[in-house]
């Protein structure tokens, strides 16, 4: 990245001289490695786990329980952005909160890469945490490098930094897939130990070019408000610590006393957060009617990232059991399907960018309903595909790969329908006294979504098999239906968004 640092030749102190990256400001370059090396290390370690999970050198669980573990891990990650935007915002401030969190991270997943069960669920635990603290976090340091809302660099800014994202998300099952599958679990598991912390070193070295901004609490807790939190805090931990060491000490303490519980909050914790705002008694009538059209989106969302995640965890164990795996004679990790997903958003991103300008100047752009009515369509499609390999497969045959990139591929485009214009019309459709808090709002639509697949899979629950032709399509009938119900009712929805297109 070096040589994407620019510095004229002239006198330093000269305005407009400094370094910079790619025409931004030099501590884009900082956050632009720490997210690439964080996701390098998420998502290695993500392509890792089902199979991990499943494996006769691993745990050796089953299907259902993996993709169970796999889910609520998912959903921890999204819920706890919640709480860490509350940690930057009253405790230590965005910077603070991004090196605390690239510290755990990197312990997770060391414990990850001990050959030890308990160590193991430890560490997922820990890499959850340290996500969610840095996720809500550091894309509000990338905003404080520009000045104001209006610099004509910011779009520019955050669209290097996705870049950084899916680079990092690319590399990841390529490098630790193929350490972790072909040499052993535990040092793949050590390599995203390894990236997440070359990413926080550089992040401590680069800190100087960050914002002084990042580094302000903007809201601090008072002293009374940090001792009644702590208090809080230590209560409910000493209420949970006393429960699980009663169900530990009468032998009766299985996985799923973890894992049902933190599906169930992964269920609850969604509702409750949007009810709390809709009820809220300060909001205009404008925007609690903006608030019920949300809710529309809120529930297309987790129906669409409830199929699409299992990407990662229902289509993986397919592959891991039931594909070819090869491409022109030419074999390659179950793993390495997880970087089909970032490469087609770096090549495909710029395209529907184009695409929305080019139908806008001939008025002819879809509007916000269309676009995420058809991302539904799109991920119900691409299960509607799955069918395809499914019924192969279930005849004794191994499934050829490309049917499973045609998947993701079909995924992938229904993502960028999709997820760029929820981003949007969050921000858009918020009340003015939770414009920050929104944004952890979108974030919770994942985490419905994969609390939803965590409680289908468990086998101590629902115990569906998510592979199986008749799931498969059920999924895909709700999505697309979902998708055509945003379609029919947009004249309804459109009211109550007001002004908002």
């Amino acid at each position: 990245m070096a040589s994407s640092l620019t510095k004229d030749s002239v006198r330093p102190e000269t305005p407009g001289t400094e370094k910079t990256f790619f025409g931004h400001p030099r501590g884009l370059a900082t956050l632009f490695m720490t997210e690439m090396w964080e996701r390098f290390s998420y998502y290695g370690m993500r392509a890792l786990l089902p199979l991990y999970l499943v494996a006769p050198g691993g745990l050796h669980l089953s299907a259902g329980t993996a993709t169970a573990i796999y889910s609520v891990y998912l959903s921890l990650v999204y819920l706890l952005a919640l709480p860490g935007g509350w940690v930057a915002d009253r405790l230590l401030g965005p910077r603070k909160t991004v090196a605390v969190s690239g510290l755990i991270i990197m312990l997770g997943h060391l414990c990850l890469a001990l050959p030890v069960a308990a160590s193991f669920y430890v560490g997922l635990v820990l890499v959850a945490i340290g996500s969610g603290l840095l996720k809500a976090n550091i894309s509000t340091m990338v905003g404080h490098l520009y000045k104001g809302v209006d610099d004509p660099r910011r779009d520019g800014g955050f669209t290097l930094f996705y870049i950084g994202i899916n680079l990092g998300a690319f590399i990841a099952p390529l490098a630790i897939g193929t350490v972790g599958e072909n040499v052993n679990w535990h040092l793949g598991f050590a390599l995203a130990a390894l990236g997440m912390a070359l990413g926080l070193v550089q992040y401590l070295l680069g800190g100087r070019h960050l914002a002084a901004q990042s580094n302000e609490v903007p809201t601090p807790l008072s002293a009374e408000e940090k001792k009644a939190t702590l208090r809080k805090g230590l209560i409910w931990l000493a209420v949970a610590a006393v429960f699980y060491a009663l169900v530990g000490g009468t032998g009766h303490f299985t996985l799923n006393w973890a894992l049902i519980p933190l599906t169930v909050i992964g269920l609850i914790v969604p509702i409750l957060v949007i009810a709390r705002i809709y009820r809220d008694k300060d909001l205009e009538p404008a925007e609690r009617s903006k608030v019920s059209a949300y809710i529309w989106f809120f529930v297309a969302a987790a129906v669409f990232w409830m199929i699409y995640d299992q990407g990662g965890s229902t289509l993986s164990l397919f592959a891991d059991s039931s594909a070819k795996n090869t491409i022109a004679g030419w074999g390659f990790p179950v793993s390495w399907y997880q970087s089909v997903n970032p490469v087609m958003i770096m090549a495909l991103a710029p395209v529907f960018a184009w695409l929305w300008l080019w139908l806008n100047r001939r008025g002819k752009e879809p509007s916000t309903i269309v676009k995420f009515g058809s991302g539904l369509v799109l991920v119900g499609a691409s299960f509607f595909l799955f069918l395809a390999p499914l019924s192969i497969a279930e005849g004794g045959h191994k499934a050829a790969a490309m049917w499973l990139v045609a998947i993701y591929f079909v995924q992938t485009v229904g993502e960028l329908a999709l997820s760029p214009v929820g981003l949007s019309v969050t921000t858009k459709m918020a009340p003015k006294k939770y414009a920050s808090q929104m944004m952890g709002v979108w974030f919770l639509a994942v985490t419905a979504g994969d609390s939803i697949t965590a409680l289908l899979s468990n086998p101590a629950v629902g115990g569906v098999n998510l592979d199986r032709m008749g799931f498969v399509a059920l999924e895909a009938i709700l999505a697309v239906v979902a998708g055509v119900a945003v379609w029919m009712y947009r004249k309804k929805v459109k009211a109550l968004m007001g002004s908002v297109n």
